[in-house]
């Protein structure tokens, strides 16, 4: 600032003065003129965000090998077609690093559903090379967790990219991009498949057999994102993996007017009230109670729900008594419920004399339940179990193994996301009717017969309720397929739940299965 000189400085303290005075003469003063508004500064530019990167070398003894390897914790940068970024998505990439050629090498983008989860669930309790321990069917005792290698990491199979979409995890919207943009069928495929193609363009691996491999929504996402990239980008891939598995929602959502998913479930609820023991009559063996459950979900009963109120009597009581020998619950209920019942309030009936909530994800679990009286259940125990263990092993493992140095929050879950998600969607055959619920089958049917050679694997738990594993039958039996595609989708069945691989010996089945997928669709 210029000093005043002094005259100015004089010329300032008459005008003081003679201000002074006519006050003192009882005049009023003067108007002040007010001072000229500074021009707005202009608004800062919004700083250009920054990849990160943290690479750390590790080995881990697999099948009786030691495999070197190296852990990228990191972003990339997604850009608008103005080459503006909108987006940095953050993963964690697990590369072999004694492989001469990676190019020709597997490779397998991961990632869990949600919609609005992170790929906690897949990274830290099935393939990751480092994983949480968590008690079997039961609440984990708090901290301090227990973190171990994993003997059944994929690593030894393929490269390893775990993904988190925007939203979660530490990915998120960057410039004038909102987190919103991105919750959306369409609009996470989109993202997800700008990820991969930027991953593979910068690592060289355009060459390399190529997999997705997804749980839960990530299995719908596998469907949607396969075909996009296929068909948008020219990228093929030898494999999808879809663990616990919904394509069609309807097959789940107990629709007014649609008594498909009552009849869908009809065969989980028997695997499960057979596990609790709830069953009148119960049989040695699951197999084969499975079968006839199967037989008369879509025999008998399918054709007494069909009759709706017209079902007579005598009819109605007879599948009443059948109910009861495949469910456990009691006549008196089925009566109530008129044939139907809804997963939550399942949850809820099953082992209410005993005070539990069954749980959903994995219906071995059980919780206490606070309001007996209650109709649907309020919670899911294994949510309850697992959450925390997860949390605080990621949240470890990121900033202490792998160097993570960000403040920022890993999202695990987000709630948001979920509740505004977009579920409009632009398939192979045009926009879905925003009426019906939501349905990739016609992406996953295109992606088939855009590329004749792509192979895919169906993890099933007997003990999920929240894709059951009958449902997922009829999905895949409903894709209208040719017949020289159809043995190109195969089930593999697993005696836990959503999370297969909690259950200790089903996580050494699951590796083994998908593995040995990884290597013969691999082969040229």
């Amino acid at each position: 600032m210029k000093k005043l000189s002094m005259l100015g400085i004089v010329v300032a303290a008459s005008f003081f003065m003679m201000s002074g005075a006519v006050r003192s003469w009882g005049q009023a003063p003067p108007a002040e003129p007010k001072p000229a508004e500074a021009p707005p500064k202009p608004a800062a530019p919004p700083e250009t965000p920054k990849e990160e990167t943290s690479v750390t070398d590790h080995t881990i003894h697999i099948g009786g090998q030691t495999i070197p390897y190296k852990a990228t914790a990191g972003t990339i940068i997604l850009k608008n077609e103005k080459d503006e970024p909108i987006a940095s998505m953050f993963y964690t990439a697990y590369i072999r690093s004694d492989v001469k050629d990676s190019s020709q090498r597997p490779l397998a983008f991961l990632y869990n559903g949600g919609p609005g989860s992170s790929s906690v669930w897949l990274h830290m309790g099935a393939f990751g090379p480092r994983r949480v321990v968590t008690s079997d069917a039961a609440a984990t005792p708090p901290p301090p967790y227990q973190l171990e290698d994993n003997a059944n990491s994929l690593l030894d199979a393929a490269d390893l990219v775990f993904i988190d979409p925007v939203g979660t995890g530490f990915s998120k919207a960057v410039g004038d991009a909102k987190n919103k943009d991105f919750w959306g069928i369409d609009e996470d495929v989109k993202s997800i498949a700008q990820f991969i193609v930027r991953y593979v363009n910068r690592n060289l691996r355009w060459n390399s057999p190529k997999f997705l491999i997804g749980e839960s929504y990530g299995t719908f996402r596998d469907a949607a994102l396969v075909d996009y990239l296929q068909s948008h980008e020219g990228m093929y891939f030898n494999g999808v993996v879809m663990i616990s598995t919904v394509l069609d929602f309807e097959t789940i959502g107990f629709d007014t007017g649609s008594d498909l998913s009552y009849e869908l479930y009809i065969p989980s609820y028997a695997a499960v009230a057979w596990y609790h023991k709830t069953l009148p009559d119960r049989s040695a063996d699951l197999a084969p109670f499975l079968t006839e459950a199967r037989q008369f979900a879509f025999g008998e009963y399918a054709a007494a729900l069909a009759k709706g109120t017209n079902i007579s009597p005598e009819e109605k009581a007879a599948v009443i008594k059948k109910l009861v020998h495949f469910t456990g619950l009691s006549e008196d209920y089925w009566t109530k419920a008129n044939l139907r019942v809804r997963l939550q309030q399942f949850m809820d009936e099953l082992q209410r004399a005993s005070g539990l909530t069954t749980g959903r994800y994995d219906a071995r679990f059980a919780g206490p339940n606070l309001d007996l009286l209650e109709e649907y259940a309020s919670y899911d125990p294994v949510e309850a179990a697992i959450t925390g263990p997860f949390t605080s092993a990621l949240n470890q493992y990121l900033r202490q193994d792998l160097q993570v140095t960000k403040d920022q929050d890993y999202m695990i879950l987000s709630d948001d996301a979920f509740g505004a998600w977009d579920w409009k969607h632009k398939g192979p055959g045009g926009d879905s009717d925003p009426t019906s619920p939501p349905n990739v089958e016609p992406d996953l049917a295109d992606a088939l017969v855009t590329n004749p050679h792509l192979r895919v694997q169906v993890e099933n738990g007997y003990f999920d309720m929240a894709t059951p594993f009958f449902s997922t039958e009829y999905t895949m039996s409903h894709l209208g397929l040719p017949a020289s595609l159809q043995d190109h989708i195969e089930l593999k069945y697993y005696d836990a739940g959503h999370m297969m691989y909690l259950h200790a010996d089903d996580l050494v089945k699951l590796k083994a299965n998908v593995a040995a997928f990884i290597a013969t669709a691999s082969k040229p």
